[in-house]
Order: structure tokens, then sequence, then C-alpha cells
């Protein structure tokens, strides 16, 4: 009788059981790394993703928002012609294929992809997105765009279902860039039109997620769009809440309110650093914070005056004291050092705080007691406004009132010129055609960006020459840094924070990741696409 070899036994009785389960699987192939249930290709944790916002929205409507917050509400409903990649490098399509510019620089030509589906509403039953929509969407933005966001464009032509031609007024090199943007979603007519000025209440786009409902100064919710012309999201419901205070935000990450919450800052970073839940992220980001002083009314009309304000401002004790947990750091110039027209020996041309020195120079402009005056900020930027408030009122008798507003009426006031001094956040693309054009030409008057009223002539011409003379980016660099240098000899505002890009998650989210631009990433071209896990 043979002796049964009890080792080998036992492995065969192991593999037998291997391939048994394997077959049970499905002849053995791999579910790459899905979770049960889930089917190939369609990799879908299900679930609700939860993510704080830091200010409320006024609008979803493309063409009159004016926040962040709006567009990172907005991007998850809607897609443009072509977006930023990843680390905003290099720009990739989306609703557009692919594109070629004339060797005039006057005209793209798009390659829209095909089988694209709008989300289904009141007005239209989820059809095709169209050449007609792009028309329609682009030249409505060109004209009526309450932040310029689509300037120069006089015309959007079909040359097919699937093929469009965009004109520009005068070459544009940062066209690209512009089309990126939430303002310049693809939206369709019947809708808008439709819904006239309650379109923003019953969005409708080719996005990841489609909108269910919007409390006002609450929350949105969001359900996933099964038609989604990329790949389907992973989660299936998105809710993103409005939450302007930073404890709360914090409280409501802790707690599981929410498992994303943008803008972390404060010690509030160091709670969620400390929390072994929770991860914060953080990106240097393409952020700023300054200090409009305006140019058009008031005592800060005179150059010497907004000269000895600055000289009588503190900027590091601002931002040391602001930032007492990191976050932050003394920005010097009107762009961030991430975007490629940054040139740090400009900083040199920077005013130096110089109390006393800025006291004759107050005194010659006709000012040796001081004034009073107003400082317009939203709540986020109280912090800032206080600290200023106290070093003016220390170092040149100037008596500032802060006036704190809700966003939808700062950003009204500030943008008609009312506000005599206000602090605002500028967040963008690498392009210093979006930090400089935007904030200081003299045709963005009356919006947001220059409400300051700022006005030079031979800064027009070279922001006009950066854009309109090559694509050569070096070259292109070189305009921008002539324009710096007359705009810091203007002073027309006061340069205070380059601010980090920071979120704070609970570690059950994977796959996100802080964009430099502070865009909101759950569900895009570049790859991303989140996920819970249970």
């Amino acid at each position: 009788m043979k002796r049964i070899n009890v080792k080998r036994f036992l492995l065969l009785l192991l593999l037998t059981l291997i391939i048994g389960v394997l077959a049970a699987c499905g002849g053995g192939k791999s579910n790459n790394g899905s979770s049960s249930g889930e089917k190939d290709g369609e990799a879908t944790s299900g679930g609700t993703l939860n993510v704080g916002l830091s200010a409320n929205a006024k609008t979803f409507d493309p063409i009159k928002y004016t926040g962040v917050y709006e567009s990172q509400v907005m991007r998850q409903m809607a897609d443009t012609l072509v977006v930023y990649n990843k680390d905003l490098s290099d720009i990739i399509p989306s609703l557009a294929t692919e594109w070629k510019v004339s060797d005039d620089m006057l005209v793209y030509t798009f390659k829209l992809r095909e089988g694209v589906k709008f989300q289904k509403g009141q007005y239209q039953d989820g059809r095709e997105m169209t050449a007609e929509d792009v028309k329609y969407s682009l030249e409505r933005s060109a004209k009526e765009s309450a932040m310029n966001r689509l300037s120069g464009v006089t015309e959007v032509k079909i040359i097919s279902d699937h093929e469009v031609e965009i004109h520009l007024a005068s070459p544009n090199a940062a066209l690209l860039a512009m089309l990126t943007d939430a303002g310049n979603v693809i939206i369709p007519k019947e809708e808008v039109e439709g819904w006239g000025d309650n379109f923003s209440e019953h969005f409708i786009g080719t996005g990841p997620f489609q909108l269910t409902e919007w409390k006002k100064d609450q929350e949105v919710k969001l359900v996933r769009n099964e038609n989604y012309w990329g790949e389907k999201p992973h989660i299936d419901n998105l809710t993103m809440k409005f939450i302007s205070d930073q404890n709360m935000m914090t409280n409501a990450l802790r707690s599981g309110d929410i498992d994303i919450a943008m803008d972390v800052k404060g010690q509030n970073r160091e709670i969620i650093s400390q929390d072994s839940n929770l991860e914060l992220l953080t990106n240097p980001g393409l952020s700023i914070v300054y200090l409009d002083l305006n140019n058009k009314v008031g005592p800060t009309a005179d150059k010497r005056v907004r000269e000895a304000i600055y000289k009588a401002t503190n900027v590091e004790e601002i931002i040391s004291g602001v930032n007492q947990w990191g976050g932050g750091d003394v920005s010097y110039l009107p762009l961030p050092p991430g975007s490629w027209g940054y040139d740090k020996s400009l900083t040199e041309l920077v005013p130096t705080y110089n109390p006393e020195e800025a006291k004759k120079i107050l005194a010659e402009a006709g000012y040796p007691d001081g004034f009073k005056t107003e400082i317009y900020v939203s709540q986020a930027r109280v912090p800032y406004a206080t600290i200023f408030q106290s070093q003016l009122k220390k170092n040149l008798n100037i008596d500032v009132e802060i006036k704190v507003l809700e966003w939808g009426t700062y950003s009204d006031t500030v943008a008609k010129g009312k506000a005599p001094m206000n602090i605002g956040g500028w967040t963008w693309y690498p392009d210093p055609y979006f930090f400089l054009y935007q904030l200081f030409h003299t045709n963005q008057i009356g919006a947001l960006g220059n409400g300051k009223g700022y006005s030079n002539q031979e800064v027009d011409k070279l922001l006009e020459r950066a854009v309109s003379e090559t694509v050569v980016q070096e070259e292109r660099a070189k305009l921008y840094q002539e324009a710096l240098k007359l705009i810091l000899a203007d002073v027309p505002r006061i340069e205070l924070e380059a601010t980090q890009t920071v979120a704070g998650i609970n570690k059950k989210v994977k796959g996100f990741e802080v964009s430099a631009d502070n865009s909101l990433q759950i569900v895009h071209p570049n790859g991303t696409n989140v996920s819970i896990s249970k």
C-alpha cells in the first residue's frame, strides 16, 4: 500500500480550490481592482461624495459667474472644448478632439467630439451636442460675459455639425487657455432661453454630473450622468455644501458630514494634519491675494497717497499673522510665482515698508492728518483687513472702516468702482494674460478684476502685444515683464499673498488631487475619477 504524501495532497487540494474559485469568477479574468459587483471597465464605487466649499454661490450661469466656488460646481455639470492637463503644463482635448491655428493667429479651427449628449432637461430630451451649441455658447460668452472671459472673439463659424472656426478681431495667443474657463462651457440654447433668468437653477450641460437640487446658501446636489461621454463617474451622487466658517468646515470634515474641505486655512491646517483619519493636501498654487486702491475716486486717486499707504503697510506682518500655521507667502508681484511670466528680479521695484517716509509722502499729497475711508472684503478676507486697519491707523492716522459683504454684493460693488479699497483674490492659469490683462487693462474697467479703475495706455499696448505678436512663450514673457515694470511704478494696489491651494480630505477618498488653479476635479478628461472606499 502506497503511503500518501501529505504535503503533496494538501498542495493539490489547494490548487483545485483556487481553480474552482477562478472559474466561478469568470474563467480567471482579472477585475482590474474593481470592487465586487462591478462590471469590467465600469469601476463604480457608488455612494455620495460630500464636498465643502468656502463661499456661497450666487449663480451657475456661465456668463454671470464671478467666483471660483461657482466654477467648482459648474465644472461638474458641463464641459469646455479643451482643458488643462493635471500639472497645467499643456492643453488637452475635451469636447474638441483636435484643433489648428491659422498663420495669422486670427482663426482657430476645432473638430468636435461626436456622440456627446446633453443631460435631459425641460426643453430638450438629452439630444446630441453639435456645432450649433458651440457657436451659441461661445458667442454668448463673447458678448455677455460679466468677466470678459472670451474677449476678442468676433464670430464662431459652423463648418459642419462637428467642426467650427473661432474668428478673432486680433491675434490672441491665449485663446486656448481662455477656452478652458468654466465661463466658456457648452450649454443648450433651448434650456437657456426656455428658463431665462432661472436657467442657473435648472442648469444643463454635458458634464459627468447633473443638477438635481440647489438649496440657496446651503448646498447643491448632483447625480451621476449615465450618458456622460467620458469615463463614467465612480460615485453616484455629489453634494457640495457652502461653509464659509473655517472652523465649521473643519468640524464637518472631522465628523464625516463632508469628505473634502476646500480652501483650508489657519489653525485648521494643523487640526486636520493631526487627525489620523484625515489628510491635508497642498499645492504651491496659482492664487494671489491683493489690496486694491481705487485709482479713480477719493484720496487714493492720487498716486502719492497710494504709495504712502503701500509704504505704511507691513505686508510681511499681515501674511505671517494670517498664516501662523502656513499656507501663504508674500507675493510681491501681481503674478503668482507659478506663472511663467514671473520674474523675481522685479520684486526690487516694489515699495518697501517705511512708515516715516510714508508720513512725508502723505503730507505732501495734502493729508498730513490722515483721512477716513472704507475697505470692502468678503468674510474670508477679514483677518487681512483687520491687521491692515491697525497698521494704517498707527502709521498714517488713516481710519479704515471694514465693510464685510457676502460674495455677490462684494463683487458687484467692486466691479462698479464703488469700493475705496478692497481685498480680493485671483486664481487662474499659468498664462500671465489672465492675471495682467484681466486685472490691469483699461478694457477691464467695470469688471471685477479692474474695479480699481487702473488705466495706462502703455501698459495696454504691451498687454495687447503679448498675445498678438507671437505664441512663443519666452518672447511673450518679456513683454509681460515690461508691463509689470510700468504697473509697479503706478502703485495701483498692494500685493499681499501668494496662497497655497489646500484641501483637507477623509482618507476614504481616493484619486483626489489639489489643482494649482484651485479647480475642483472629481471626474476630468485628464484621467481623474474620484471614488470613496467603503
